[in-house]
């Protein structure tokens, strides 16, 4: 059985991380407009920095939790019929375990060199401009994936996608695209689909079966049933 399981900012937000967007349209208080786009960039360089350095360093308090734990007691059942693909940009996944994951938007603990495109691990600060270790320029961003731009491995998660016998999205708004459009895709190439989510999301009627509840307590569940199945 092939498993692609997609996870947004509720799998991690029982973690402490904060999910991002706020009720009122803010990004942790600020407009999405300020720091996360190339423009806002382009505009003002030191705010963007600020803004991901923060969230960058707040990633040492928080630890992962049952849903990514399960993710990983997953992996180790399936092996590589299991991908998981995130939308967050954090490395819990990681740091419980997982070892197939798909970052779509990014990662806070990488960097991205404007002038040679060069992907390279960080763990520091970006706001005083250090030089890239790849061409010695001082370009480096967020690797974070902005409005406007093209999330990472797509063509990679489609051809997963098409080839999938189980599509699982885990608290994911289904409001953000090309990830909202996941489920249909995996449905039409036949693959059954399940959504777990503490609340109906945007995409909710075109799952075969919804479960409402907290990630840390549903995944571990569902995992207990997909490993007794197979």
């Amino acid at each position: 059985m092939r498993v692609v399981v997609l996870t947004g900012a509720g799998v991690s937000a029982e973690s402490g991380v904060p999910t991002f967007r706020d009720a009122d349209g803010l990004w942790e208080g600020h407009r999405v407009e300020d720091v996360a786009t190339p423009e806002a960039y382009d505009a003002a360089p030191d705010v963007v920095h600020r803004f991901y350095d923060a969230r960058r360093e707040a990633l040492a308090a928080v630890e992962p939790n049952p849903a990514h734990h399960g993710l990983a007691r997953l992996e180790q059942h399936l092996g590589d019929a299991l991908t998981v693909v995130t939308q967050n940009v954090d490395d819990l996944h990681e740091r419980a375990g997982s070892q197939r994951v798909l970052h779509m938007h990014g990662e806070l603990r990488s960097a991205l060199c404007r002038a040679c495109r060069r992907r390279v691990r960080w763990l520091e600060g970006l706001g005083h401009q250090p030089p890239c270790p790849g061409c010695g320029l001082r370009a480096l961003r967020p690797d974070v994936v902005w409005f406007g731009e093209v999330p990472y491995e797509m063509d990679r998660i489609v051809e997963l996608l098409r080839s999938a016998d189980l599509f699982v999205a885990i608290g994911t708004s289904g409001v953000v695209y090309p990830a909202a459009a996941f489920v249909q895709l995996a449905a039409r190439a036949g693959a059954r689909t399940l959504e777990l989510n503490l609340v109906s999301s945007g995409v909710s009627p075109d799952f075969d079966e919804a479960r409402r509840g907290p990630a840390g307590e549903l995944v571990p569940t569902w995992v207990d049933e997909v490993v007794s199945a197979t």
